[in-house]
């Protein structure tokens, strides 16, 4: 079975990618004849247009990359330099008091106690910086 579908994949994979594209390619195509002439006054597009758009669209934007830091596994690079960059500036004490705050998140939309889980860092950042600036 292997040695069968494995030469076939040359065959099935490029008419796989054709037929997503004309399908992606016709429900753009439809969306626009149908919302874009009443809301923004422009004229209707045909399918290739649609197509056109389409790959012009996944270029500027991208073609949709999972990785680390969507739903749950890793968080963005950004973020966690960022975190870590506050976790160094912290004193142990100011340390164990967040990581004690975000163990106790987790229960609910806002944690155990209903408060949001770095309202007190905040607000502890907010007073350290207005001190500072004073």
């Amino acid at each position: 079975m292997r040695p069968f579908f494995y030469k076939r994949r040359f065959i099935f994979i490029p008419l796989a990618v054709a037929a997503f594209l004309s399908v992606i390619s016709f429900i753009v195509m439809n969306l626009w004849n149908y919302l874009l002439p009443g809301i923004l006054h422009v004229g209707v597009i045909t399918f290739w247009q649609a197509m056109g758009i389409f790959v012009l669209c996944k270029i500027l934007f991208g073609f949709g990359k999972g990785g680390p830091g969507r739903f749950g596994r890793g968080g963005d690079h950004w973020m966690r330099h960022k975190l870590e960059d506050r976790l160094k500036n912290m004193t142990p004490e100011e340390r164990e008091k967040f990581k004690a705050r975000m163990r106790d998140c987790g229960h609910g939309r806002w944690g155990r106690h209903g408060g949001h889980p770095m309202e007190d860092y905040w607000n502890d950042a907010k007073t350290s910086e207005q001190k500072a600036a004073e």
